[in-house]
């Protein structure tokens, strides 16, 4: 139960830094 709530944070964590990277390259 906790690896997976663990997991889908993680989850979502990379694709809000895959979409910020894709719409402000300029911050990394």
């Amino acid at each position: 139960m906790v690896f997976e709530i663990v997991g889908a944070i993680l989850g979502i964590a990379i694709l809000v830094m895959l979409v910020v990277a894709l719409v402000k390259p300029e911050r990394f």
